[in-house]
């Protein structure tokens, strides 16, 4: 068959593993760790490229995840920054402890859950996986209940597609905001890889990296441009109107060009907002899919507040292109 999935045990780790067997691209998940996206490796020019910069060992996830900056982590309820740890919702103030960066509370309450493997699916077109947690109330700052199924889907032309489906579980009405945090690499340093993404505008942060309210318009990567030094800590929102967006069908393009392969990113409009982050060492760069901005729980910029067993789906897609 066209397409396979094969379940592994490798450094401690239970993997689902998703096969093009014809192209020989392949994509590993990780159910135990927060349904994390550990690779997804292609053949170019004779030889396996793994795109997402992956954990060594599920030891070093369990001792590092949030020192290595919550690589791959699903970002659920909230994502990014919560100001101060709290919200109010309705006419309660909730404080978050899980995890703590200066002031704020980050990444929000699933990105080292336990997820179960509910579904796989092959044939000639694709190989799919579906692996879902119930959360349930276990925060104290988010005493709610809902299920988070995350969908992972190889399909032909080294194209992944990524699906979350947040079911309200809870008698009343739930805040909720989802996103991603995969690190790209494409071999070397970031600074000789070329990036462009659409973008309208730039949310402007304070010095503790949380929304302002404010935001100006931003066009500085609209064609490739050489990341070089540039530092990248910010959130953008998207413009989904492009013309070259809407034709080529990508909100985001990461480039090697000296090994002529490249990264596509195209997220549905659940997704209107891409967190972009530089790390120190340079080897990789988060680009992260988010359905609102950080600290959403306080400003309600793109929160979505979800009724009693109603539904909502956030969709992305990552691409590897070969250039020559």
């Amino acid at each position: 068959m066209a397409f396979t999935v094969e379940s592994k045990t490798e450094n401690g780790f239970d993997k689902i593993i998703l096969h093009d067997n014809i192209a020989q691209s392949s994509v590993e998940v990780i159910p135990s760790c927060g349904a994390i996206l550990q690779a997804f490796t292609v053949l170019h020019n004779g030889r396996f490229i793994n795109v997402i910069e992956q954990y060594s060992s599920a030891e070093d996830f369990a001792d590092n995840v949030e020192a290595k900056g919550f690589k791959s982590c699903k970002l659920s309820p909230f994502a990014c920054r919560l100001k101060n740890a709290t919200y109010h919702f309705g006419e309660i103030q909730y404080t978050v402890d899980k995890f703590l960066m200066g002031e704020s509370a980050i990444h929000g309450l699933l990105y080292d859950a336990v997820f179960t493997v509910k579904e796989q699916e092959v044939n000639d077109e694709k190989a799919s996986v579906v692996l879902s947690f119930e959360y349930k109330g276990t925060e104290a700052g988010y005493p709610f209940y809902y299920d988070c199924i995350v969908t992972y889907t190889l399909e032909k032309e080294n194209t992944l597609h990524i699906s979350t489906e947040i079911i309200n579980r809870d008698k009343g009405s739930i805040p909720m905001q989802d996103g991603w945090h995969p690190y790209f690499t494409l071999g070397g340093k970031i600074d000789d890889l070329e990036l462009a993404f659409k973008s309208k505008e730039k949310i402007i942060f304070d010095d503790g990296l949380v929304p302002t309210g404010e935001k100006i318009s931003y066009h500085e990567f609209d064609s490739l441009q050489k990341i070089g030094d540039r530092f990248l800590d910010n959130c953008f929102l998207l413009n989904f109107a492009d013309p070259i967006a809407i034709e080529y069908q990508r909100m985001c393009v990461l480039r090697n060009p000296v090994q002529q392969i490249q990264l596509e990113i195209c997220p549905d409009k659940s997704y209107p907002y891409l967190q972009i982050y530089t790390p120190p060492h340079r080897n990789s760069i988060a680009i992260e899919n988010l359905s609102a901005v950080p600290d959403a729980f306080n400003n309600g910029i793109g929160l979505i507040t979800l009724a009693p067993q109603t539904n909502v789906i956030f969709s992305t897609t990552y691409k590897i292109t070969p250039l020559n």
